[in-house]
């Protein structure tokens, strides 16, 4: 979580936002393509497939409680939607703890578990991992974080890369090609800048510098001629920004067009979503801004679905807890000795998710197919639909 920083100068109270989040959710599979791996059989012939479930009950975070609900309920809800496949599912509370997650973990296993779904903190994922490396089962985790990735432990949770990669594609083919990175000067930025530098080369465009700032209002104060020099001195057509609305993307949305920077005359875009809180719609330096959302449709039907079914919208990290249950229950069908597996989970083709498709990469990171969206007139419109399989637009 970031501060919000809120400017000296007039900027509308409800800049203090909320930290807007980027992750998706939810599966079943395209196909499934071959090969061999770990993870062994599921369950005999008509087996309930045991799968534990780690999330954060007993967290003394409000708002990770509320999360652990949802996701325990969507994952339930998930069970409860597969045919052809039972599902015997465990749940496992962490606290939001490291060695609590890796205790439950191994508590799990003792109980008979062939895939561990969760947890939620980068730190306990990679500590259940470790904890369950020699059992011969999988991991996926709810975090984003792709440095935890490998051996056992796969990741649900949409990275930087994913959706860098997604803009950087569109953008080229919109011929904005020479992409200019601004980035904060901590952990967050600092990965979400390597991500951006890597979408740019691998999508043929030009670098056209970067710029780091201080993540504080000074930090972001002094920036802004900083900016203005590199975009001129590099011809820059584009802007991609790291910030996101509960952190500096007020402050440069309204700085950076005062300097000269006019979305007319720049392609604005940024790795965090533009449309949350409702309240950063009236913004108008974000109007013409680009990013990405997952698939709107596959998205409103969840959060349909999820309200329906306990009364009131899911949190937006719920659709992973749906996503790991129906990637097991859809592997588990297929019948293969290592439906579990490296091989099954990996396969190319990937998956069809409540928020769109999605796939393990080689690396045990994930693909996230997402759309391309703008704000027009306050209004979130989509400029380019998110792919319905991989190989089309954004891969």
């Amino acid at each position: 979580m970031f501060a919000v920083l809120i400017t000296a100068r007039k900027v509308p109270g409800f800049l203090a936002v909320l930290f807007s989040i980027l992750w998706l959710a939810a599966c079943q599979p395209v196909s499934m393509s071959g090969g061999g791996g770990g993870g062994g059989q599921p369950g005999g012939a008509g087996a309930a497939v045991p799968v534990a479930l780690l999330v954060p009950h007993g967290s003394a975070v409000p708002q990770e409680q509320k999360l652990a609900r949802d996701l325990e309920n969507a994952a339930r809800l998930a069970a409860a939607d597969l045919s052809g496949v039972r599902i015997d599912l465990r749940v496992y509370g962490t606290a939001g703890n490291a060695a609590q997650a890796q205790t439950a973990a191994m508590n799990a296993v003792a109980d008979g578990a062939r895939i561990i779904i969760g947890p939620l903190h980068a730190e306990s994922a990679n500590a259940v991992a470790v904890a369950v490396a020699n059992e011969n089962v999988n991991v996926l985790a709810f975090s984003n974080n792709p440095t935890i990735a490998g051996g056992n432990l796969y990741i649900l949770g949409q990275t930087f890369q994913t959706t860098a990669d997604r803009l950087a594609s569109f953008a080229t083919r919109q011929g904005k090609s020479r992409i200019l990175t601004v980035y904060s000067d901590n952990l967050s930025g600092r990965m979400g800048k390597q991500a951006i530098e890597q979408a740019i080369a691998q999508n043929g465009a030009t670098p056209a510098g970067s710029v780091g700032y201080e993540f504080s209002q000074q930090g972001v104060v002094a920036a802004i001629p900083q900016i203005k020099t590199a975009a001129a001195q590099n011809s820059a057509d584009a802007i991609f920004l790291t910030a996101n609305t509960a952190g500096a993307l007020p402050l440069f949305s309204q700085m950076l067009p005062e300097a000269g920077l006019s979305p007319a005359n720049i392609q604005y875009m940024g790795l965090s979503r533009w449309d949350t809180p409702p309240q950063t719609l009236q913004l108008p330096g974000v109007q013409g801004g680009w990013f990405t959302l997952p698939d709107p449709p596959r998205a409103a039907q969840f959060r349909s679905r999820f309200q329906g079914a306990y009364g009131e919208p899911p949190h937006a990290l719920a659709g992973l807890a749906y996503d790991g249950i129906a990637v097991v229950g859809a592997l588990a069908r297929s019948g293969r000795a290592d439906a579990l597996g490296r091989a099954a989970l990996t396969q190319s083709a990937g998956f069809q998710g409540v928020n769109g498709v999605f796939r393990f990469r080689q690396d045990n990171s994930t693909d996230r197919g997402l759309a391309v969206a703008t704000i027009r007139n306050n209004q979130v419109a989509v400029i380019d639909p998110a792919p319905k399989s991989f190989g089309g637009a954004g891969f």
